[in-house]
């Protein structure tokens, strides 16, 4: 959770090949977000580790975050280079599945987010302290005896970027960025560019009228007509400064 006394909501571009600072040095820069096209919320930072961890998927959940730091594009992680190191690995080219994730949330001794009835299982904010002895999920023993299956539900940020918005009368612009709450890592806004790529405005809408994304279509559908879409709010950046 990145330390915050507003509710001020920032945009991924903002954080886009930002650093990643650990407790004992620099593990990296933001590279994409990976987050649930359900609940709408950021599981995972992925981390562009440059040579430090070539080959890897490193993936980085919101229970680490500490504060981030605008001006300097640094975001801190209150984890140590040899945690991240000593992770569950995954290859570059590979989908996250929930089996990987079990072992990953063990790893760092984190509650399972699917188990409970908030963003967070049982928290709607990424602030459970870690639990000492983590109880295996139902399935953990299951997913054992069975090929792993990508989560269907998570989502790159950077691949659905470009995607064409279909409003209830006909498309509309594009997906230009998100804007999420640093308090939950909820994203609550779609960022869209009506119009041309290179002209039109750039307006805001809620993640709550998107009635589902095609993946094979590169498309996201809303319940607004056009009209709607371009009388939505003007897109703004929040101020630059520090999120702590």
């Amino acid at each position: 959770m990145i330390n915050n006394d507003s509710l001020m909501l920032r945009s991924f571009k903002q954080f886009y090949g930002g650093k990643l600072g650990a407790s004992d040095g620099e593990i990296g820069q933001v590279k994409d977000f990976y987050f649930d096209d359900q609940s709408w919320v950021v599981r995972y930072v992925v981390a562009d580790t440059g040579s430090w961890l070539p080959g890897r998927k490193v993936l980085i959940s919101p229970h680490a975050f500490g504060s981030f730091h605008q001006a300097g594009k640094l975001l801190l992680v209150n984890l140590t280079r040899k945690q991240i190191e000593e992770s569950p690995s995954i290859e570059s080219h590979k989908p996250v599945s929930r089996q990987y994730e079990e072992e990953y949330y063990r790893h760092y001794g984190w509650p399972f987010y699917w188990q409970g009835g908030g963003l967070w299982g049982m928290s709607n904010f990424p602030i459970v302290p870690p639990l000492s002895n983590p109880l295996p999920s139902e399935s953990s023993h299951a997913s054992d005896r069975t090929p792993e299956r990508a989560d269907v539900h998570l989502r790159s940020a950077q691949a659905v970027k470009g995607y064409q918005l279909q409003a209830s009368d006909g498309t509309i612009g594009h997906v230009c960025d998100f804007m999420m709450d640093c308090q939950s890592w909820a994203i609550d806004q779609l960022v869209i560019k009506t119009g041309h790529r290179f002209s039109g405005k750039e307006v805001q809408i809620p993640t709550s009228k998107v009635d589902r994304i095609s993946y094979e279509e590169s498309t996201v559908f809303v319940n607004l007509t056009r009209e709607a879409v371009t009388q939505s709010p003007a897109h703004h950046l929040a101020p630059v400064g520090a999120v702590d």
